[in-house]
């Protein structure tokens, strides 16, 4: 069977159906994650605003996190949230009082889903709790309950799906387009592709192609005559250079939205719009305006968000599910096969809608689903029993550490992103000590760990180097470690001198696109360093 798209749902089904004996095929017409997976809020979380809703969301997400957490263990990190009330008991009114006992019910109710995601249960704070705490919060506050969540680098969740499908057998190709379908009488016979670095084109058959192209699948799907209803929405979010609190705050824009200041490895994320987009998927950016109506939603309840240095703002578009009428946020997250059989494409199966913390399950139903399609017994789903790379062992950073080859803050990052195969990255170090060079002194990349991933995780730009070990995310843009990291990525990968000058422009472009939208006060001042920097400095590599 073939798959199309790498974000996770299609690299979890490819995975999936590698492990239950089938030959794959997955096309992904740039890199792992780029679309909705890469560009979520990164976190495999229950969904507790989708609990009166789509109860079945949030119990299908919450299972799937605790198995998640199984496979992936160093991958995850907990996110404690706290959801402040705005009004005091004593002197409150009616409907005041309501919204606080409502609240606490609602998430007392959430509590029954924590143990399936090793959840701790929700507390009740007072006010001097709550400042304690999170000093930061505007006053006049009068409480607080918790929650509990985790976050994940999505793109790594992405990528380590795919390589071990591939461990298992599949053929993985990125930077790889599927240009069309190959059609036979009533059904999918295959697709036709083309290299988009090399030009080569080929066509590869086989009886099911598994659509999980994301807000491009119904263009892919109207250009051979099918449809996949769909109604793309458009999310921004925007990272901070540092870690604003140890706690995620839960709060709403000028409009009623829930939405939340979090932290998020070693930054702070606000998030998220979510408005209807019918543009092109390819050219989609956030806005001034967007980015103001974060900004104000945040400061609403943490104030000094509008000192914080704003370094990107990124956006992806949801694939939700088509209905006419409903407001963009009450869309339901939960997630349709579409079978082309409809439209005489018998064997084309297309994935719309889902949540990132319930991949693993969405690929197993669609996995049980493509083995009915070819007439074979479903086997034994094991996906949430089998580690992905790196997740068979927790390796503890201080002991890692203590050979001397890296300080202790590189190792947790290393073992954070690489789990027990962080061991691989420090071996190339032992074998030439040059590599422990540490590129970026914000995400901890070592000069090892750009090499490693070069030789191991499928990179084919520089640009992909930003969603395996973060070469150019960090608070600098790129000016610690985008040019080394070129040099050492063309070293690897045979690329001449004037390709290593087009791939650093090409990484550096990639990152203007998400810092336009941000650039005020220090922001533009380390945009002209990053310009500058990144086109001046010379690396005796």
């Amino acid at each position: 069977m073939i798959v199309l798209g790498g974000g996770v749902n299609g690299c979890g089904v490819a995975r999936d159906c590698a492990m239950r004996g089938l030959r794959v095929l997955l096309l992904e017409r740039a890199d792992f994650g780029v679309g909705a997976s890469g560009n979520s809020s990164g976190m495999i979380h229950g969904g507790i605003r989708y609990m009166l809703s789509d109860r079945k969301v949030t119990a299908l997400a919450c299972k799937d996190s605790g198995y998640i957490q199984r496979i992936a263990p160093h991958l995850l990190f907990r996110i404690p949230f706290l959801m402040p009330f705005a009004s005091k008991r004593d002197g409150a009114t009616l409907a005041e009082r309501a919204t606080w006992y409502a609240t606490e019910v609602y998430v007392g109710t959430y509590d029954q889903y924590q143990p399936l995601k090793r959840g701790k249960p929700s507390t009740r704070l007072s006010a001097e709790d709550l400042y304690t705490l999170e000093p930061g919060l505007r006053p006049g506050l009068s409480g607080a309950v918790t929650l509990d969540e985790w976050g994940i680098d999505a793109f790594r969740l992405c990528t380590l799906n795919a390589l071990d499908a591939e461990a298992r057998g599949a053929e993985v190709r990125t930077w790889t387009e599927a240009r069309e379908l190959l059609r036979g009488p009533g059904r999918v016979e295959g697709v036709r592709f083309r290299d988009v670095l090399t030009g080569e084109e080929g066509e590869a058959r086989a009886p099911v192609v598994f659509n999980a192209t994301g807000a491009w699948s119904p263009g892919l799907a109207r250009r051979n005559g099918a449809k996949v209803p769909m109604r793309p929405g458009k999310g921004v979010h925007l990272t901070l250079d540092r870690r604003y609190s140890n706690y995620g705050v839960i709060c709403s824009a000028v409009d009623g939205r829930q939405m939340f200041l979090m932290p998020h490895e070693s930054e702070s994320i606000v998030g998220t719009t979510d408005d209807d987009y019918y543009g092109d998927p390819d050219d989609l950016e956030a806005t001034n305006d967007e980015v103001e109506y974060l900004l104000e939603g945040a400061a609403s309840l943490v104030p000094g968000v509008r000192a914080a240095r704003v370094t990107r703002a990124w956006c992806g578009l949801r694939t939700t599910i088509h209905a006419y009428g409903p407001n963009e946020d009450a869309l339901s997250r939960e997630h349709q096969l579409h079978d082309g059989a409809a439209d005489g494409l018998a064997g084309l199966l297309s994935f719309v809608g889902g949540k990132l913390a319930s991949y693993r399950a969405q690929a197993e139903e669609a996995t049980d689903r493509i083995l009915s399609l070819l007439a074979r017994p479903r086997g034994t789903c094991r996906t949430h029993e089998v580690p992905l790379p790196g997740g068979d062992e927790v390796l503890d950073p201080a002991r890692l550490a203590e050979g001397g080859l890296v300080a202790a803050p590189v190792a947790a990052r290393l073992v954070y992103r690489h789990g027990s195969r962080a061991r691989e990255v420090l071996r190339l170090v032992e074998d030439d000590p040059r590599l422990g060079l540490v590129l970026c002194r914000d995400e901890g990349i070592l000069a090892a760990e750009v090499v490693h991933c070069a030789r191991h995780e499928k990179v084919r730009r520089l640009q992909d180097l930003r969603r395996r070990c973060r070469v150019g995310l960090g608070a600098c843009a790129g000016v610690d470690c985008a040019r080394i990291a070129a040099q050492l990525a063309g070293r690897e990968l045979g690329w001449d001198a004037d390709r290593i000058r087009a791939e650093l422009a090409d990484l550096l472009d990639q990152g203007w696109r998400e810092r336009r939208a941000v650039l005020d006060r220090a922001q533009l001042a380390q945009e002209e360093l990053v310009r500058g920097a990144t086109g001046l400095l010379e690396v005796p590599w």
